[in-house]
């Protein structure tokens, strides 16, 4: 255990699930050895901001991907080529590596399930320290298969409502290795509101997913093309995907492009109830697609059960989730590459922040968020001002720009 003063990172058990937890007294972050997943991210009871998570949390009993049996296992969680492994412990930010998608029946059958080997393995320690101005915990993974390693260290400041993101993956073959990198970010209530939670980023041109939804209850045209934020809608018209949970029954997945001539990228969610806004900023660079995904109530299935409602805000080097053969036959999409490259016995790292921020009662929907030397400033609705969050973390990333 450390700790010094109010900053903190300690062990703990997360609906009895081994984990981190690091606060700064302002707020907390949950993190998870089993597949390295955020499950909290929130302010602390004690700031007298509203405390309430904004990732998602499945409404089933989740586990570590180390006790998950398939034969044990699949009454909860339904069939290994239903993605049942990562069903039974995913939660909140879940980690896409190396591939974004689902395996090929030959993979399957060889052990991998979706999303890749990291949301589906063990992780472990690799270094604490908390000093007077921060706490910084490093997890380390290992990807096998893929032939990879993978750090994350997550650094919490004194007094600020940012979490600092650094990763890395290095390349332990003598051949260039052709990736996904992903970060499955997804929201869930009681943040997530069909009349009360509103997401924003810049997007430009998008596309649908090619492959109809889960039981054939999709909300969107298949595999068509169009401009953020309205997409073709299955029964004709167009769909604002600014709007949450906007029809129970239905479910989708687009890709879209993260506009080009930005620096930075970010993706956004207000819930309107709480005045509460959860962020991540990025470099355009490293990710330039997002990912949307909403699931309301469309899966019967197990786990899912027809009661579950969620919106993922996914930011990474690929726009949809298909099968490996699949998605590195796409090759490029609207100009823009669709995978990643890390170098024989190379390294990538990418850096990347997320916040919360509580915002002013007339402060209804998010037109930008920027990044500066040392703060994120956030606009919104017809407010000159920003809110300001404090970010001095900043420097120590690649994220400021003069955009």
């Amino acid at each position: 255990m450390e700790k010094r003063d109010k900053l903190i990172c300690v062990p703990t058990s997360w609906r009895g699930r081994r984990g981190y937890s690091l606060g700064n007294g302002l707020v907390s972050l949950v993190t998870l050895l089993g597949g390295g997943h955020i499950a909290e991210f929130r302010f602390q009871e004690t700031s007298g901001l509203p405390s309430l998570n904004p990732l998602w949390i499945p409404p089933w009993k989740t586990i570590d991907p180390d006790r998950y049996r398939p034969l044990k296992h699949a009454s909860l969680y339904g069939s290994v080529t239903s993605g049942a492994k990562l069903l039974a412990g995913i939660t909140g930010h879940n980690l896409c590596l190396d591939y974004f998608g689902v395996p090929s029946p030959e993979e399957y059958e060889s052990g991998l399930s979706d999303h890749g080997e990291a949301p589906n393995s063990r992780w472990h320690k690799l270094k604490l320290s908390v000093s007077d101005r921060q706490v910084a915990l490093t997890l380390a993974v290992n990807l096998p298969a893929a032939g990879l390693g993978f750090t994350r260290q997550i650094r919490l400041l004194q007094g600020e409502s940012v979490a600092y993101f650094e990763e890395m993956v290095t390349n332990r073959r003598e051949l260039d290795h052709f990736f996904h990198w992903v970060q499955h970010v997804t929201l869930g209530p009681p943040f997530l509101s069909a009349s009360k939670t509103s997401v924003a980023f810049h997007g430009t041109r998008g596309k649908t997913s090619p492959g109809d939804y889960e039981e054939g209850k999709p909300l969107l045209a298949c595999d068509r093309k169009f401009r953020w934020p309205f997409a073709p809608a299955a029964a004709g018209g167009k769909v604002d995907l600014r709007r949450t949970l906007t029809r129970r029954g239905r479910g989708f997945v687009v890709g879209v492009l993260v506009d080009p001539q930005r620096d930075n990228g970010f993706v956004a969610a207000l819930n309107a109830r709480h005045h509460l806004l959860i962020g991540y900023c990025f470099r355009r660079s490293d990710y330039p697609w997002v990912t949307i995904w909403e699931e309301n109530r469309a899966i019967a299935a197990r786990p899912w059960g027809g009661r579950t409602e969620t919106r993922g805000l996914e930011f990474g080097t690929t726009p949809l989730a298909l099968r490996r053969r699949e998605a590195y036959a796409l090759g490029r999409l609207f100009d823009t590459p669709t995978l990643d490259c890390v170098p024989a016995h190379g390294r990538r790292t990418v850096h990347y922040a997320a916040f919360l921020a509580t915002v002013p009662r007339d402060f209804d929907h998010v037109r930008d968020v920027r990044v500066e030397k040392d703060q994120i400033l956030v606009f919104g609705g017809e407010h000159k001002s920003p809110v300001i969050l404090p970010a001095r973390g900043l420097s120590h990333t690649n994220l400021v720009s003069s955009q």
